[in-house]
Protein backbone atom coordinates (compact mmCIF):
# COMPACT_ATOMS: atom_id res chain seq x y z
CA UNK A 1 0.00 0.00 0.00
CA UNK A 2 1.80 3.09 -1.27
CA UNK A 3 2.09 5.95 1.78
CA UNK A 4 2.11 9.46 0.76
CA UNK A 5 3.11 12.35 3.12
CA UNK A 6 1.70 15.87 1.15
CA UNK A 7 4.08 18.78 2.74
CA UNK A 8 2.50 22.47 3.89
CA UNK A 9 -1.20 21.77 3.29
CA UNK A 10 -3.42 24.32 3.80
CA UNK A 11 -5.80 23.42 6.98
CA UNK A 12 -8.52 25.04 7.05
CA UNK A 13 -10.87 23.68 10.19
CA UNK A 14 -14.30 25.86 9.73
CA UNK A 15 -15.29 24.20 13.34
CA UNK A 16 -12.67 25.79 15.19
CA UNK A 17 -12.26 28.82 13.24
CA UNK A 18 -8.11 28.31 12.22
CA UNK A 19 -6.45 28.51 9.24
CA UNK A 20 -2.99 26.52 9.66
CA UNK A 21 -0.23 24.96 7.80
CA UNK A 22 -0.20 20.86 8.14
CA UNK A 23 1.23 17.93 6.77
CA UNK A 24 -1.05 15.20 5.43
CA UNK A 25 -0.12 11.22 5.66
CA UNK A 26 -2.31 9.24 3.35
CA UNK A 27 -2.32 6.05 2.94
CA UNK A 28 -3.73 3.68 0.00
CA UNK A 29 -4.92 6.99 -1.44
CA UNK A 30 -6.78 8.14 1.99
CA UNK A 31 -6.29 10.81 4.48
CA UNK A 32 -5.23 8.88 7.58
CA UNK A 33 -3.37 11.83 9.44
CA UNK A 34 -3.16 15.57 10.06
CA UNK A 35 0.80 16.15 11.20
CA UNK A 36 2.37 19.28 12.64
CA UNK A 37 5.15 20.21 9.87
CA UNK A 38 8.48 19.47 11.50
CA UNK A 39 7.62 16.04 12.47
CA UNK A 40 9.09 13.31 10.54
CA UNK A 41 6.75 10.63 8.36
CA UNK A 42 7.05 6.68 8.62
CA UNK A 43 9.18 4.94 6.91
CA UNK A 44 8.89 4.48 3.10
CA UNK A 45 6.51 7.49 2.67
CA UNK A 46 7.01 9.29 -0.66
CA UNK A 47 6.62 12.73 0.37
CA UNK A 48 5.57 15.57 -2.04
CA UNK A 49 5.21 19.54 -1.56
CA UNK A 50 1.07 20.19 -1.13
CA UNK A 51 1.45 24.06 -0.30
CA UNK A 52 -1.26 24.79 -3.31
CA UNK A 53 -3.20 22.32 -1.86
CA UNK A 54 -6.37 23.29 0.55
CA UNK A 55 -8.02 20.52 3.35
CA UNK A 56 -11.34 21.50 4.57
CA UNK A 57 -14.41 20.54 6.41
CA UNK A 58 -16.62 18.98 4.01
CA UNK A 59 -19.28 21.23 2.90
CA UNK A 60 -22.97 21.42 3.12
CA UNK A 61 -25.77 22.71 0.45
CA UNK A 62 -28.73 24.80 2.38
CA UNK A 63 -31.10 23.58 -0.76
CA UNK A 64 -31.18 22.22 -4.03
CA UNK A 65 -33.21 20.49 -6.42
CA UNK A 66 -33.38 17.14 -7.11
CA UNK A 67 -35.02 15.73 -10.67
CA UNK A 68 -35.61 12.53 -9.12
CA UNK A 69 -38.50 11.19 -8.47
CA UNK A 70 -40.52 12.68 -11.14
CA UNK A 71 -38.06 14.57 -13.51
CA UNK A 72 -34.87 11.60 -13.74
CA UNK A 73 -34.73 12.87 -17.41
CA UNK A 74 -32.91 16.08 -15.61
CA UNK A 75 -31.17 14.28 -12.33
CA UNK A 76 -30.93 11.68 -10.37
CA UNK A 77 -30.41 11.21 -7.01
CA UNK A 78 -26.86 9.13 -8.13
CA UNK A 79 -25.77 12.15 -10.55
CA UNK A 80 -26.85 14.38 -7.92
CA UNK A 81 -24.85 13.09 -5.40
CA UNK A 82 -21.97 12.59 -8.13
CA UNK A 83 -22.03 16.23 -8.99
CA UNK A 84 -22.03 17.16 -4.83
CA UNK A 85 -19.01 14.87 -4.06
CA UNK A 86 -17.16 15.96 -6.95
CA UNK A 87 -18.07 19.70 -5.79
CA UNK A 88 -17.02 18.80 -1.92
CA UNK A 89 -20.23 18.82 -0.27
CA UNK A 90 -21.00 16.19 2.00
CA UNK A 91 -24.33 16.92 3.47
CA UNK A 92 -27.16 18.39 0.64
CA UNK A 93 -30.32 19.69 1.53
CA UNK A 94 -33.55 19.31 -1.14
CA UNK A 95 -36.11 21.00 -1.48
CA UNK A 96 -39.45 19.43 -1.77
CA UNK A 97 -40.54 19.87 -5.65
CA UNK A 98 -39.97 16.96 -6.47
CA UNK A 99 -42.91 15.15 -8.38
CA UNK A 100 -44.51 13.31 -6.40
CA UNK A 101 -43.99 16.56 -3.57
CA UNK A 102 -42.31 16.16 -0.60
CA UNK A 103 -45.48 17.17 1.28
CA UNK A 104 -46.24 14.36 3.00
CA UNK A 105 -44.72 11.31 4.75
CA UNK A 106 -44.97 8.75 2.25
CA UNK A 107 -43.00 11.04 -0.62
CA UNK A 108 -40.32 11.43 1.97
CA UNK A 109 -40.13 7.46 2.81
CA UNK A 110 -39.99 6.85 -1.04
CA UNK A 111 -37.25 8.79 -1.61
CA UNK A 112 -35.56 7.98 1.21
CA UNK A 113 -35.72 4.60 0.05
CA UNK A 114 -34.35 5.48 -3.45
CA UNK A 115 -31.33 6.84 -1.55
CA UNK A 116 -30.79 3.87 0.93
CA UNK A 117 -30.43 1.97 -2.50
CA UNK A 118 -27.69 4.11 -3.36
CA UNK A 119 -25.38 3.79 -0.28
CA UNK A 120 -26.35 -0.16 -0.42
CA UNK A 121 -24.27 0.02 -3.54
CA UNK A 122 -20.56 -0.18 -3.00
CA UNK A 123 -19.42 1.79 -6.10
CA UNK A 124 -21.95 4.99 -4.04
CA UNK A 125 -21.51 4.27 -0.24
CA UNK A 126 -18.95 7.17 -0.51
CA UNK A 127 -22.28 9.52 -1.61
CA UNK A 128 -22.98 12.53 0.45
CA UNK A 129 -25.94 12.59 2.94
CA UNK A 130 -29.14 13.71 1.75
CA UNK A 131 -31.40 15.88 3.95
CA UNK A 132 -34.95 16.38 2.73
CA UNK A 133 -37.05 20.12 3.15
CA UNK A 134 -40.58 18.94 3.74
CA UNK A 135 -43.16 20.81 2.05
CA UNK A 136 -44.65 24.23 3.98
CA UNK A 137 -48.09 23.98 0.90
CA UNK A 138 -50.01 21.10 -1.02
CA UNK A 139 -48.01 20.09 -3.50
CA UNK A 140 -45.58 23.35 -3.30
CA UNK A 141 -48.45 25.92 -4.60
CA UNK A 142 -48.86 28.03 -1.59
CA UNK A 143 -52.64 27.45 -1.03
CA UNK A 144 -52.66 24.71 1.99
CA UNK A 145 -50.93 24.61 4.23
CA UNK A 146 -49.36 20.27 4.49
CA UNK A 147 -49.91 18.37 8.02
CA UNK A 148 -47.13 20.01 9.20
CA UNK A 149 -46.43 17.95 12.72
CA UNK A 150 -46.79 14.39 10.12
CA UNK A 151 -44.16 15.75 8.35
CA UNK A 152 -42.09 16.89 11.28
CA UNK A 153 -41.87 13.09 12.65
CA UNK A 154 -41.60 11.96 9.88
CA UNK A 155 -38.14 12.75 9.45
CA UNK A 156 -37.70 15.85 7.26
CA UNK A 157 -34.67 18.38 8.01
CA UNK A 158 -37.20 21.51 8.12
CA UNK A 159 -39.84 23.03 5.86
CA UNK A 160 -39.99 25.07 2.90
CA UNK A 161 -41.65 25.50 -0.50
CA UNK A 162 -38.18 26.90 -2.81
CA UNK A 163 -40.57 29.82 -3.77
CA UNK A 164 -42.84 32.60 -2.36
CA UNK A 165 -46.23 32.18 -0.90
CA UNK A 166 -48.19 34.96 -2.27
CA UNK A 167 -50.97 34.87 0.39
CA UNK A 168 -49.23 36.12 3.80
CA UNK A 169 -52.36 35.42 5.94
CA UNK A 170 -51.42 31.84 5.39
CA UNK A 171 -47.50 32.58 6.00
CA UNK A 172 -48.65 33.93 9.75
CA UNK A 173 -50.62 30.74 9.92
CA UNK A 174 -48.16 28.51 9.34
CA UNK A 175 -45.34 30.07 11.40
CA UNK A 176 -47.81 29.85 14.15
CA UNK A 177 -48.45 26.51 13.91
CA UNK A 178 -44.33 25.98 12.90
CA UNK A 179 -43.67 27.51 16.02
CA UNK A 180 -43.72 24.38 18.49
CA UNK A 181 -42.58 22.14 16.36
CA UNK A 182 -38.95 23.45 16.85
CA UNK A 183 -37.71 22.39 13.10
CA UNK A 184 -35.85 25.08 10.45
CA UNK A 185 -38.51 27.16 8.55
CA UNK A 186 -37.31 28.94 5.05
CA UNK A 187 -38.92 31.23 3.14
CA UNK A 188 -38.43 32.33 -0.14
CA UNK A 189 -38.89 35.89 -1.41
CA UNK A 190 -40.57 37.52 -4.27
CA UNK A 191 -43.59 39.54 -4.85
CA UNK A 192 -45.38 38.02 -7.80
CA UNK A 193 -48.10 40.85 -9.19
CA UNK A 194 -44.75 43.65 -8.23
CA UNK A 195 -42.41 41.11 -10.77
CA UNK A 196 -45.05 41.77 -13.28
CA UNK A 197 -43.61 39.10 -15.54
CA UNK A 198 -39.89 40.49 -14.88
CA UNK A 199 -37.22 37.82 -16.54
CA UNK A 200 -34.06 39.79 -15.44
CA UNK A 201 -33.40 43.00 -12.60
CA UNK A 202 -35.29 46.18 -13.37
CA UNK A 203 -32.13 48.63 -14.62
CA UNK A 204 -30.31 50.35 -16.92
CA UNK A 205 -28.86 47.20 -18.43
CA UNK A 206 -32.66 45.56 -18.67
CA UNK A 207 -33.15 48.73 -21.00
CA UNK A 208 -29.73 47.76 -22.96
CA UNK A 209 -30.69 44.31 -23.53
CA UNK A 210 -34.38 44.60 -24.32
CA UNK A 211 -35.74 42.38 -21.73
CA UNK A 212 -39.12 42.83 -19.52
CA UNK A 213 -37.61 43.75 -16.53
CA UNK A 214 -38.02 42.83 -12.41
CA UNK A 215 -38.08 45.82 -10.30
CA UNK A 216 -36.17 45.50 -7.14
CA UNK A 217 -39.10 46.02 -4.93
CA UNK A 218 -41.03 42.40 -5.81
CA UNK A 219 -38.14 41.12 -3.35
CA UNK A 220 -37.39 43.97 -1.17
CA UNK A 221 -41.58 44.75 -0.23
CA UNK A 222 -42.24 41.29 0.27
CA UNK A 223 -38.99 40.70 2.80
CA UNK A 224 -40.47 44.38 4.87
CA UNK A 225 -44.06 42.47 4.93
CA UNK A 226 -42.32 39.16 5.88
CA UNK A 227 -39.69 40.48 8.78
CA UNK A 228 -42.87 42.01 10.49
CA UNK A 229 -44.59 38.93 10.29
CA UNK A 230 -41.63 37.01 11.74
CA UNK A 231 -41.22 39.86 14.28
CA UNK A 232 -44.36 39.65 15.84
CA UNK A 233 -44.69 35.85 15.34
CA UNK A 234 -41.20 35.16 16.43
CA UNK A 235 -40.71 32.09 14.86
CA UNK A 236 -37.22 31.78 13.93
CA UNK A 237 -37.22 32.09 9.82
CA UNK A 238 -34.11 31.28 7.65
CA UNK A 239 -34.52 33.93 4.46
CA UNK A 240 -33.31 32.63 1.18
CA UNK A 241 -32.04 34.08 -2.29
CA UNK A 242 -31.33 37.52 -1.19
CA UNK A 243 -30.66 39.05 -4.48
CA UNK A 244 -30.25 43.25 -4.05
CA UNK A 245 -28.56 45.60 -1.70
CA UNK A 246 -31.40 46.56 -0.29
CA UNK A 247 -32.61 43.34 1.25
CA UNK A 248 -29.48 42.86 2.94
CA UNK A 249 -30.23 46.39 4.64
CA UNK A 250 -33.92 44.70 5.97
CA UNK A 251 -32.05 42.11 6.97
CA UNK A 252 -29.21 44.12 9.19
CA UNK A 253 -31.78 46.03 10.70
CA UNK A 254 -34.03 43.36 11.81
CA UNK A 255 -31.74 41.62 12.66
CA UNK A 256 -30.59 44.66 14.88
CA UNK A 257 -33.96 45.15 16.60
CA UNK A 258 -33.79 41.04 17.46
CA UNK A 259 -35.99 39.31 15.11
CA UNK A 260 -34.98 35.50 14.91
CA UNK A 261 -33.93 35.05 11.62
CA UNK A 262 -31.03 33.77 9.21
CA UNK A 263 -30.00 34.53 5.35
CA UNK A 264 -28.75 33.21 2.26
CA UNK A 265 -27.36 33.83 -1.40
CA UNK A 266 -27.12 32.11 -3.72
CA UNK A 267 -23.56 31.74 -5.13
CA UNK A 268 -24.30 32.95 -8.55
CA UNK A 269 -25.68 36.24 -6.64
CA UNK A 270 -22.14 36.47 -5.68
CA UNK A 271 -19.70 36.27 -9.20
CA UNK A 272 -22.34 37.33 -11.76
CA UNK A 273 -24.80 40.89 -12.33
CA UNK A 274 -26.80 41.92 -14.70
CA UNK A 275 -24.11 42.76 -17.09
CA UNK A 276 -23.32 39.17 -17.62
CA UNK A 277 -26.66 39.11 -19.58
CA UNK A 278 -25.59 40.55 -22.63
CA UNK A 279 -24.82 36.87 -23.86
CA UNK A 280 -28.31 36.20 -23.58
CA UNK A 281 -27.15 32.81 -22.32
CA UNK A 282 -30.50 31.06 -20.83
CA UNK A 283 -27.96 29.91 -18.06
CA UNK A 284 -27.77 33.21 -16.29
CA UNK A 285 -31.77 33.36 -16.32
CA UNK A 286 -32.01 32.63 -12.74
CA UNK A 287 -34.97 33.10 -9.92
CA UNK A 288 -34.40 35.09 -7.82
CA UNK A 289 -32.58 37.26 -10.97
CA UNK A 290 -28.98 38.41 -11.37
CA UNK A 291 -28.56 41.99 -9.60
CA UNK A 292 -26.69 45.42 -10.58
CA UNK A 293 -23.12 45.50 -9.73
CA UNK A 294 -23.95 47.17 -6.41
CA UNK A 295 -26.21 44.90 -5.23
CA UNK A 296 -23.28 42.15 -6.30
CA UNK A 297 -21.20 43.97 -3.91
CA UNK A 298 -23.53 44.50 -1.01
CA UNK A 299 -24.18 40.70 -0.91
CA UNK A 300 -20.08 40.14 -1.00
CA UNK A 301 -20.52 42.39 1.96
CA UNK A 302 -23.19 40.79 3.79
CA UNK A 303 -21.02 37.78 3.80
CA UNK A 304 -17.95 39.11 5.33
CA UNK A 305 -19.74 41.22 7.81
CA UNK A 306 -21.49 38.21 8.84
CA UNK A 307 -25.49 39.71 7.72
CA UNK A 308 -25.80 36.63 5.35
CA UNK A 309 -24.91 33.32 7.19
CA UNK A 310 -24.34 31.06 4.03
CA UNK A 311 -24.11 30.37 0.56
CA UNK A 312 -26.56 28.48 -1.02
CA UNK A 313 -26.12 26.29 -4.10
CA UNK A 314 -29.57 25.93 -5.19
CA UNK A 315 -28.54 23.55 -7.73
CA UNK A 316 -31.35 23.55 -10.48
CA UNK A 317 -31.19 21.16 -13.08
CA UNK A 318 -33.04 21.43 -16.68
CA UNK A 319 -32.52 18.91 -19.68
CA UNK A 320 -30.55 20.07 -23.01
CA UNK A 321 -33.68 21.14 -24.65
CA UNK A 322 -35.59 22.77 -21.72
CA UNK A 323 -33.34 25.57 -21.30
CA UNK A 324 -31.77 25.40 -25.48
CA UNK A 325 -34.33 27.96 -26.27
CA UNK A 326 -34.76 31.81 -25.94
CA UNK A 327 -33.52 34.03 -22.54
CA UNK A 328 -37.55 34.62 -21.75
CA UNK A 329 -38.33 31.35 -22.43
CA UNK A 330 -35.84 29.40 -20.72
CA UNK A 331 -36.63 28.20 -17.04
CA UNK A 332 -35.09 29.53 -14.25
CA UNK A 333 -31.68 28.27 -12.30
CA UNK A 334 -28.80 26.52 -13.33
CA UNK A 335 -26.76 23.85 -11.91
CA UNK A 336 -23.63 24.56 -9.26
CA UNK A 337 -22.67 22.13 -7.21
CA UNK A 338 -19.49 20.91 -9.21
CA UNK A 339 -18.26 24.35 -10.09
CA UNK A 340 -19.65 25.99 -6.88
CA UNK A 341 -16.30 26.27 -4.59
CA UNK A 342 -13.96 26.43 -7.56
CA UNK A 343 -15.39 30.12 -8.78
CA UNK A 344 -16.16 31.74 -5.32
CA UNK A 345 -12.47 30.71 -4.35
CA UNK A 346 -11.20 32.12 -8.14
CA UNK A 347 -13.67 34.95 -7.60
CA UNK A 348 -14.04 36.21 -3.79
CA UNK A 349 -10.74 34.58 -2.08
CA UNK A 350 -8.53 35.35 -4.72
CA UNK A 351 -8.85 39.16 -4.90
CA UNK A 352 -9.38 39.79 -1.82
CA UNK A 353 -12.85 40.18 -1.35
CA UNK A 354 -13.29 37.53 1.68
CA UNK A 355 -10.53 35.35 3.23
CA UNK A 356 -10.73 31.52 2.86
CA UNK A 357 -11.74 31.17 6.60
CA UNK A 358 -14.80 33.34 5.69
CA UNK A 359 -15.78 31.45 2.75
CA UNK A 360 -15.55 27.98 4.03
CA UNK A 361 -17.30 28.88 6.85
CA UNK A 362 -20.65 30.32 4.52
CA UNK A 363 -20.44 27.08 3.02
CA UNK A 364 -20.15 24.79 5.77
CA UNK A 365 -20.53 25.42 9.23
CA UNK A 366 -23.08 28.42 8.92
CA UNK A 367 -25.28 26.50 6.49
CA UNK A 368 -25.27 23.34 8.65
CA UNK A 369 -26.14 25.65 11.64
CA UNK A 370 -29.17 26.83 9.52
CA UNK A 371 -30.35 23.15 9.22
CA UNK A 372 -29.84 22.93 13.33
CA UNK A 373 -26.82 20.54 12.48
CA UNK A 374 -23.09 20.50 13.80
CA UNK A 375 -19.79 19.59 11.68
CA UNK A 376 -17.09 18.19 14.22
CA UNK A 377 -13.61 20.02 13.93
CA UNK A 378 -11.44 18.15 12.12
CA UNK A 379 -9.55 15.69 13.90
CA UNK A 380 -5.52 15.33 13.03
CA UNK A 381 -5.71 11.44 13.84
CA UNK A 382 -8.96 10.38 12.26
CA UNK A 383 -9.99 13.18 9.84
CA UNK A 384 -13.36 12.93 8.99
CA UNK A 385 -16.09 14.47 6.41
CA UNK A 386 -13.10 16.69 5.05
CA UNK A 387 -12.63 17.85 1.66
CA UNK A 388 -8.87 18.42 -0.27
CA UNK A 389 -8.85 20.99 -3.17
CA UNK A 390 -6.83 22.40 -5.21
CA UNK A 391 -6.87 26.24 -5.66
CA UNK A 392 -4.40 26.12 -8.92
CA UNK A 393 -5.74 23.37 -11.01
CA UNK A 394 -6.89 24.61 -14.50
CA UNK A 395 -9.79 21.65 -16.04
CA UNK A 396 -12.23 22.27 -18.36
CA UNK A 397 -16.18 22.51 -17.74
CA UNK A 398 -17.20 20.09 -20.55
CA UNK A 399 -20.44 17.84 -20.46
CA UNK A 400 -18.11 14.75 -20.33
CA UNK A 401 -16.45 16.12 -17.31
CA UNK A 402 -19.43 16.96 -15.29
CA UNK A 403 -21.01 14.29 -12.95
CA UNK A 404 -23.96 16.04 -13.21
CA UNK A 405 -26.95 15.06 -16.08
CA UNK A 406 -27.77 18.33 -16.32
CA UNK A 407 -25.54 20.59 -18.45
CA UNK A 408 -27.42 24.35 -17.93
CA UNK A 409 -24.49 26.16 -16.50
CA UNK A 410 -23.25 29.69 -18.31
CA UNK A 411 -19.61 28.22 -17.35
CA UNK A 412 -20.26 24.92 -19.80
CA UNK A 413 -16.90 24.61 -22.48
CA UNK A 414 -15.07 26.90 -20.23
CA UNK A 415 -12.02 26.59 -18.44
CA UNK A 416 -12.12 26.94 -14.47
CA UNK A 417 -9.91 27.03 -11.71
CA UNK A 418 -9.69 25.00 -8.92
CA UNK A 419 -11.03 21.43 -8.50
CA UNK A 420 -11.97 19.24 -5.21
CA UNK A 421 -9.41 16.26 -5.74
CA UNK A 422 -9.98 14.06 -3.07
Amino acid sequence: MRNELLRQVRVIDAVAGTDSIADLFLSGGKIQKILAPELEPPPETEVTQGQDLVLGTGLVDLYSHSGEPGFEERETLASLGAAARAGGFTRVAILPDTKPAIDQPSTLHLIQNLESNLHSSPKQSSYPHFYYWGALTQKVRGEQMTELAELATAGIVGFADGQPIANLALVRRLLEYLKPLGKPVALALGDRTLEMGGIMREGLNSLTFGLIGNPHISETAYLAALLEIIAVIATPVHIMGLSTRRSVELIAGAKARGVPITASTSWMQLIHNTGDLASYDPSLHVQPPLGEPEDQQALIAGIREGIIEAIAVNHTPYTYAEKTVAFGDAPPGAIGLEIALPLLWQHLVSPGHLTPLQLWQSLSTKPAQCLHQALNPIDPENPQEVILFDPQQVWQCKASSLKSIAINTPWLDRSIQGKVIQ
